[in-house]
């Protein structure tokens, strides 16, 4: 039983990471998201929506994988939403979580960046 302890133990203190899958589809950049976005993993994030020197850059954040986001989150994606919108392109938000969802809700970001439920929605419109 100790064993079992141990292992659970072991399991909880692996930090939790992020992964950016990065793809193209009909010109439009979609990144799926995974895991969590935090103070630990938001550099990740910031690097994979960095579109300097992209003319009209449109990009869609794949989101169904992201089971946690703080404030640095919120603060990447409104970065990358106003230097996205000035550069004459758009950033959409495809799938959150319900749990990600919330947080957009609760700031407002949902009302500044358009949320989709569905990839398919994000990519069509």
């Amino acid at each position: 039983m100790a064993e079992n302890q141990r292992a659970e133990t072991a399991s909880a203190e692996q930090p939790r990471g992020l992964s950016i899958v990065a793809t193209a589809t009909d010109g439009i950049r979609v990144l799926t998201v995974a895991g969590e976005i935090d103070h630990h993993t938001g550099d990740q994030l910031h690097r994979a929506l960095d579109t300097s020197g992209t003319a009209r850059p449109r990009i869609v954040v794949n989101m169904r994988q992201v089971t946690f986001m703080d404030s640095t989150g919120i603060n990447i994606l409104i970065t990358a939403h106003q230097a996205v919108t000035e550069a004459d392109g758009w950033l959409r938000l495809a799938a959150p979580t319900d749990s990600v969802q919330r947080v957009l809700q609760l700031v407002g970001v949902d009302q500044l960046i358009k949320c989709h439920p569905t990839l398919r929605e994000a990519l069509a419109v």
